[in-house]
């Protein structure tokens, strides 16, 4: 039997999750929807990346939510020339007791939080190296496997595809992040307020929002929140129709899309809703929940036809077009009866 969580329970995981959100919002003008996705990512321990063009704010986001969390921080520079062993570390030869012998040094892998900034000037290569450490939590040297501290995020931002001296990200990489968010400019008032209140856009010092014992409370109260069987239903749904294949999905997926979604990504949608539930003060996920957080934990991962691509064809609208053709509710057509 599941135990919903009491009224109590809610309103102190809503007290947490503001003290992120209000540090966040501080640091981050006029971006309240970005900062809730992110806080989302986090706390049901997933991976983000954040997409945008240089200057909007990325890394300062980032860089806020490590020390808002308290959390062991590294930030490693996404070049060409950077090697695996860069950012997983190596063996180094070192001196013991007169005894000449290998000893592995840990990489900037080896945090609580991992900024890979402008992750995709990196060579795909080096991209890969990061699939180990998001998945299993580890990195594997040489055949030695070394498990990373927890809890784990990589905070990635990438600059837009088209921009000169970028890689795309594999598309096995893509599925490992839980969500993917645009991070759009800012309109002219708060462009005004940046200018009155930043000088020489320096961000405002903030102190640390959770304890450790706090933050790990905060990943309880968010686990326990229930997920009802008919909204299940509802993201396995969406999920499904984005394959092509599939006789009910819309004309869009069949027009466009070459590979749907992963189970991950059902995976993702139902822990993020979880997140956005307790956000919003209730102790199980709504039909809401799963809508808010679709997008971006299913656009990334959609392979579009070259040919659709070329027409201007954009994952974000498929999801729509799959979230208007999905019923919330299940009603499945009646029989004919001859």
């Amino acid at each position: 039997m599941t135990t919903m969580l009491t009224a109590a329970q809610v309103g102190r995981g809503r007290q947490l999750l503001a003290r992120v959100q209000d540090g966040c919002n501080a640091v981050l003008l006029g971006q309240r929807d970005l900062v809730d996705m992110c806080v989302m990512a986090l706390c049901v321990r997933g991976h983000l990346l954040l997409e945008g063009l240089p200057g909007l704010g990325k890394t300062e986001l980032v860089k806020a939510i490590g020390r808002l969390l308290g959390l062991s921080f590294r930030r490693v520079q996404f070049t060409p020339d950077l090697l695996p062993g860069d950012i997983t570390g190596g063996p180094i030869l070192q001196d013991r007791g007169g005894n000449r012998q290998f000893v592995f040094q840990p990489g900037p892998l080896f945090a609580n939080i991992v900024l890979a900034d402008e992750i995709n000037r990196a060579s795909p290569k080096t991209q890969s190296a990061l699939l180990e450490a998001m998945q299993e939590r580890s990195v594997t040297v040489l055949g030695e496997t070394h498990r990373l501290p927890l809890p784990f995020f990589v905070l990635a931002t990438q600059n837009p595809i088209e921009l000169e001296g970028t890689y795309p990200l594999p598309e096995a990489q893509l599925d490992r992040f839980l969500f993917k968010v645009e991070v759009p400019g800012v309109d002219a008032d708060v462009m005004t307020q940046i200018l009155t209140s930043r000088r020489r856009g320096e961000p405002p010092a903030i102190e640390k929002a959770l304890t450790a014992a706090e933050l790990d409370e905060l990943f309880t109260l968010v686990d326990a929140v229930f997920l009802p069987q008919a909204v299940a239903n509802y993201i396995a749904r969406v999920c499904a129709a984005t394959h092509p294949h599939r006789a009910d999905s819309p004309a869009e997926v069949k027009k466009a899309v070459r590979f749907g979604a992963s189970p991950r990504a059902a995976i993702a949608i139902g822990e993020a809703a979880r997140a956005a539930a307790l956000m919003a003060g209730r102790p199980n996920v709504d039909f809401d929940d799963v809508v808010r957080t679709a997008r971006p934990a299913l656009a990334h991962r959609l392979v579009l036809q070259h040919t659709a691509v070329v027409s201007g064809a954009v994952p974000a609208g498929i999801v729509r077009a799959v979230l208007d053709a999905v019923p919330a509710v299940h009603k499945p057509l009646p029989e004919v009866v001859s």
